[in-house]
C-alpha cells in the first residue's frame, strides 16, 4: 500500500499545468475536448454515472467478488494513481460480502469492461443496489448499516475504478477454478470406464506415453494410473495377448483395443490440460498487471497512455478453455453412448436397464439430455475472440468482446458438468449391472459410494432430474485434490 500512496502523492504533483487523459480531458473520442478546472471532480462522476448502463441477468456473488479482487490487484501494482482509501473500500466490500450489480451484457472488452467496471464504481459511490445477505437492497442503506463512508474522487478514481479487464479476468478465474476440477473429474471418469470395459491397461503406460513429448498427455497418463491404482478389473496384455498358451482363437471376444473414448483419454485430455495451464498463467499475470490507462509510473516520473486495457489475452484464453471443455463434454458423451450401447459394449444391458426391456427404459431419456446439451456446447465452440465490431465513434475500432467470451466459457463449463453428472450416475449403474463395486480401485470406489449415496441402484422407471441435480452440485463442491501437476 505505500507504493499505491506514493503513486498518488506523485500524480498529484504531476497533473499540475499539464493535459492528461481522463483528468482533465474528456473520455473515449471526447478527449480532443479539454474539461476546466471546476468541473474535474464532476468529470469523474460522469464517466461512472454514464457508463453504467449494462443489460441482462447479474453476474453470480462469486464472480462479483472475483471481479473485484481481480480490480484490487491491478490498483496494487501502484500505476493508477488512486487514493488508497479505494483499495481499503473495495476490500470492505469483499470482506463483508456486498456484491455490486453487474449485468452480464455492456463489455466490449476494449477499454477493458467499463460498463461493468462501472457498476462496480456506481455502488463505490453510493448509489446504484448490491446483493447483501441474499437480498438486493439499495447501496446507500447496505453502506449506512455497515458504517461505510461512500468513494471520495480525488484525482482520477472515477475512470481508474471503470478502465479495465478486472471483471473479464474475475469470470475466467471462476471457469479456471471449475474447468481444472471437471477435468480431474472427466480423468476419474475415463479410469473409471476402463475398469467397466476390462480394458487392457497399456493405454496408460508411461512406456505408452512418455514416447510422446506432451507434456499434459503424460501428466492425464498419471493420474489415469493413480486413480486406477488397486482396481481388481483391468487386464495385462502380455498377460492375455502376449501368451501362446491364450492366444491361440481366431476370433477375440474381448476387445484387442478399447473404442478411443475409452484409450485415447490421454491423448484427448492431455491437450486440454495444457490449455487450462496456460490459462492460469495468463490470468496469474493479467491480476497481478496494471490494466489501467493512463500508466502513472512514479518511478519514472511519467505517465504514458497506451492499450494495457484491451482484453485480448483473457478472451483468447476464455476461448481456448471453452473450445478444449467442448472437446471434454463432448468425450464424455461418448463414453455415455459406449455404456447406453449393449451392441457397442457388448457387456451392459441397453441404457443400463436392469427392469424389464421393453417395459422398463432405464437411462434412455438421459442420453437425450446429454446429447442436446453436448449439442449446445458444441455450437457455443465458435471462437468469440474473433467477433470485433467497431464503436465508440470507432475509437474503439478493434475490440476484444473479453466478457463475452468468458461468458459463453462459463455457458460451456456449466454444460459440461450437467453431462459429466449424467456419465457419474451411468458409471455407478453400470458397475452395479456388472457387480463390480468391490473389484473398483479405491479412488473410483469412493465415488460410486458417493453417487450412491445420491442415486441409488434402480430397477424400475423412475425421473432422474433431481439426481442429476444433486450429482451436479457435488461434482462442483468436491474439489478433487489428490490429482496435481
Amino acid at each position: 500500500m505505500d507504493n499505491v500512496v506514493l503513486c498518488y502523492d506523485f500524480l498529484k504533483g504531476f497533473v499540475k499545468e499539464k493535459v492528461i487523459y481522463g483528468i482533465n480531458t474528456g473520455f473515449g473520442p471526447m478527449a480532443q475536448w479539454r474539461v476546466s478546472d471546476e468541473h474535474l471532480k464532476e468529470l469523474q462522476y460522469n464517466i461512472i454515472r454514464s457508463h453504467a448502463t449494462g443489460a441482462g441477468e447479474p453476474l453470480s456473488d462469486i464472480e462479483v467478488k472475483s471481479a473485484m479482487l481481480a480490480r484490487i490487484g491491478t490498483f496494487l501494482q501502484a500505476r493508477s494513481g488512486i487514493h488508497p482509501s479505494v483499495i481499503i473500500l473495495l476490500q470492505e466490500f469483499v470482506n463483508r460480502g456486498i456484491y455490486p450489480f453487474i449485468p452480464q451484457h455492456g463489455s466490449v472488452g476494449a477499454s477493458g469492461d467499463l460498463v461493468q467496471l462501472a457498476h462496480i464504481a456506481l455502488c463505490l459511490i453510493g448509489e446504484g443496489k448490491v446483493h447483501y445477505k441474499g437480498k438486493w437492497l439499495p447501496t446507500a442503506d447496505v453502506m449506512g448499516k455497515e458504517d461505510l463512508k461512500p468513494m471520495e474522487i480525488y484525482i482520477r478514481e472515477g475512470l481508474s475504478v471503470t478502465n479495465g479487464t478486472s471483471v473479464m479476468t474475475g469470470i475466467s478465474i471462476v471457469n479456471q477454478y471449475y474447468a481444472e476440477n471437471l477435468l480431474k473429474y472427466g480423468t476419474i471418469a475415463g479410469a473409471w470406464i476402463n475398469e467397466i470395459a476390462d480394458s487392457f491397461d497399456d493405454y496408460m503406460s508411461v512406456e505408452e506415453n512418455e514416447c510422446r513429448r506432451q507434456p499434459g498427455q503424460q501428466v492425464i497418463a498419471r493420474w489415469l494410473r493413480e486413480v486406477s491404482e488397486g482396481s481388481k478389473h483391468l487386464q495385462k496384455r502380455e498377460h492375455e495377448l502376449y501368451d501362446p498358451a491364450k492366444n491361440q482363437t481366431t476370433y477375440f471376444e474381448h476387445k484387442v483395443q478399447a473404442y478411443y473414448s475409452l484409450r485415447c483419454i490421454p491423448q484427448i485430455y492431455g491437450p486440454i490440460y495444457d490449455t487450462l495451464r496456460n490459462a492460469s498463467e495468463v490470468l496469474q499475470n493479467e491480476i497481478n498487471s496494471a490494466c489501467d490507462n493512463p500508466i502513472i509510473n512514479y518511478t519514472s516520473n511519467n505517465i504514458t497512455h497506451g492499450g494495457n486495457f484491451h482484453g485480448d489475452y483473457i478472451s483468447l484464453e476464455a476461448d481456448k478453455v471453452k473450445v478444449a471443455m467442448v472437446r471434454l463434454v463432448m468425450t464424455a458423451e461418448r463414453q455415455l453412448n459406449y455404456l447406453f450401447h449393449d451392441r457397442i459394449n457388448g457387456i451392459l444391458p441397453p441404457f443400463l436397464n436392469m427392469g424389464t426391456l421393453g417395459l422398463n427404459y432405464g437411462m434412455q431419456a438421459c442420453q437425450f439430455t446429454a446429447t442436446s446439451t453436448t449439442a449446445e456446447c458444441q455450437t457455443l465452440a465458435m471462437p468469440n475472440y474473433v467477433h470485433s465490431i467497431p464503436n465508440n465513434n470507432d475509437n474503439q475500432d478493434i475490440v476484444s468482446m473479453g466478457t463475452n467470451s468468458a461468458l459463453l466459457c462459463k455457458k460451456v463449463i456449466d454444460n459440461a458438468y450437467q453431462v459429466m453428472s449424467i456419465l457419474f450416475i451411468a458409471l455407478a449403474q453400470a458397475t452395479d449391472c456388472l457387480d463390480l463395486a468391490e473389484k473398483l480401485s479405491p479412488k473410483t470406489k469412493e465415488q460410486y459410494d458417493a453417487i450412491r449415496a445420491i442415486c441409488p441402484k434402480f430397477v424400475e422407471d423412475t425421473p432422474f432430474y433431481n439426481e442429476i441435480a444433486e450429482t451436479e452440485q457435488y461434482l462442483r463442491s468436491n474439489i478433487i485434490k489428490y490429482l496435481n501437476a
